[in-house]
């Protein structure tokens, strides 16, 4: 392998996440094709002028991300499986423009859930833990905000969100995400972030592809906007492609929605390899792919993948997230990120739904951020919940070494597990609440007015949240499920 020329930067994060980076974007724009041998570890040490352990560390992330495979006595080779063509933009490349408005005739959605505050056990898979909230330190931001509030800033305008929020979540974006973007829409959370691309987008009997297993606000959102809902094939490595493809062919497709970090509710990571081919099937057949990204923040095994927004050369993906899984949900910080164009059509939808967000919430976020609070909080949970992780994946290896017929695959992040009990579990959830626990089962994340229905004969999983519970608690729940055996 020829050297490739990094200029490693003292003020950008850790130089073996540098030189992933480098050694990431070269495979992505064919500069290093698949089967290609790197240099050794010593090699390249030496070339850089870095600790061997710390090309290790690069290397390592790279296996664990998909792109480099690993032979013993061999060294590391760029993976074969990987697309050739690349998805970085060229200056032929086209923008897809952003569709005229349509409106379309709402639909009856389910009524909202069950208050989660009333069970003992909870195992809800996206509950953040509210005791460990820093609440007197949020408290000083509410409070600097009232003190020294501009109360022109009370009047309507800045539909798209506060200015100093919006700054830094761009910062936070590049940091965190390595998505380098210039503008956000500021949203009452990911909910009204979902409803306005529906309402932007669809019209009556538009066809939209969803994974099988889905988030089930985000179909109801779709389908009171008029939309017909394709279920496109998942397996134990996330959405299959070929059946994505196949469904293109026989389907005017406009939107594809896809949980790409954290699969929802199964909690697989979409590989590097199939998030280029459905990149490039959705450009081919112009499709809008929209990446719901709703925690990315906790990934523990390795670095997480960046999000698909952060390659977008032809401008098709529009990307949303939350801090309801930071924060609490109450505080209504969702955000999109997008195409100029296409955030321009959702502020002015938004502008018809309610003007603006909370304002004093908005600063008292952007004033925390700026203070160092979140990233302190975040650097906490991410701690915490790693612990959880480990307690529940300890707990449910006893029970499977107990003979608990069991089955799971340990995710690389997230806030929930996905566990097959081999039994059916369609009146699980019924059945625990009498004991007062909460959980989701795998019946509730199919969805019954589909246009292409995926749905199973049998409902063997569960979804067990562990964030939101302490360790202790946790466990006793989870001997109070095992007795459903």
């Amino acid at each position: 392998m020829q050297p490739l020329v990094i200029e490693f930067d003292e003020s950008e994060p850790a130089k073996y996440l540098q030189l992933a980076s480098a050694v990431r974007n070269a495979i992505m724009q064919g500069k290093l094709a698949p089967g290609v041998k790197l240099s050794s570890a010593r090699v390249m040490a030496n070339t850089y002028q870095l600790n061997r352990h710390t090309v290790m560390n690069a290397l390592q992330l790279l296996v664990a991300e998909g792109w480099l495979e690993s032979q013993q006595r061999s060294g590391y080779r760029i993976t074969k499986s990987l697309p050739i063509q690349s998805s970085v933009s060229t200056s032929s490349t086209p923008r897809l423009k952003a569709k005229p408005y349509q409106f379309a005739k709402t639909l009856a959605v389910p009524a909202a859930g069950m208050d989660l505050t009333a069970h003992r056990y909870n195992f809800a898979g996206g509950l953040p833990d509210l005791a460990s909230f820093p609440q007197k330190e949020f408290k000083r931001s509410v409070s600097h905000v009232c003190n020294h509030l501009d109360i022109n800033q009370l009047h309507y305008g800045q539909i798209s969100g506060n200015e100093q929020l919006k700054a830094h979540i761009c910062d936070y974006l590049y940091k965190a995400r390595n998505l380098n973007v210039s503008d956000v829409l500021v949203c009452n959370g990911s909910q009204e972030a979902l409803f306005l691309i529906a309402k932007a987008f669809i019209k009556q009997d538009d066809f939209i592809a969803v994974e099988t297993l889905g988030y089930p606000p985000a179909r109801h959102a779709f389908s009171a906007c008029g939309a017909q809902l394709i279920d496109i094939k998942q397996d134990e490595d996330g959405l299959c492609v070929d059946d994505l493809k196949a469904q293109l062919e026989r389907f005017s497709i406009k939107l594809l929605y896809l949980t790409p970090l954290h699969q929802y509710p199964t909690t697989v990571t979409l590989s590097p390899t199939r998030r280029l081919q459905i990149y490039q099937l959705c450009y081919a057949h112009n499709v809008m792919i929209i990446e719901d990204d709703y925690d990315h923040e906790f990934h523990y095994r390795c670095q997480p993948l960046q999000p698909m927004a952060a390659d977008d050369p032809a401008g098709i993906v529009i990307y949303l997230s939350t801090f309801s899984k930071i924060m609490f949900s109450a505080a209504r910080i969702g955000y999109i990120c997008a195409a100029p164009e296409i955030l321009a059509q959702l502020t002015a939808w938004k502008q018809l739904m309610n003007h603006k967000n909370d304002v004093i919430m908005q600063l008292a976020v952007a004033h925390w951020m700026k203070e160092g609070g979140f990233e302190r909080h975040l650097k906490r949970m991410s701690k915490l919940y790693k612990q959880r992780y480990e307690a529940m994946d300890d707990y449910l290896t006893q029970l499977q070494t107990s003979g608990y017929p069991i089955e799971y695959k340990k995710p690389d992040g997230g806030m929930a597990m996905w566990v097959n009990f081999n039994k059916d579990t369609q009146h699980l959830k019924a059945q625990l609440a009498k004991q007062g626990i909460y959980l989701q089962t795998q019946a509730e994340f199919y969805f019954t007015n589909s246009v292409r229905s995926l749905k199973p004969t049998n409902y063997s999983y569960a979804r067990l949240g562990f964030a939101g519970q302490s360790s202790e608690k946790m466990q006793q729940g989870l001997q109070l499920v095992a007795q459903y055996y």
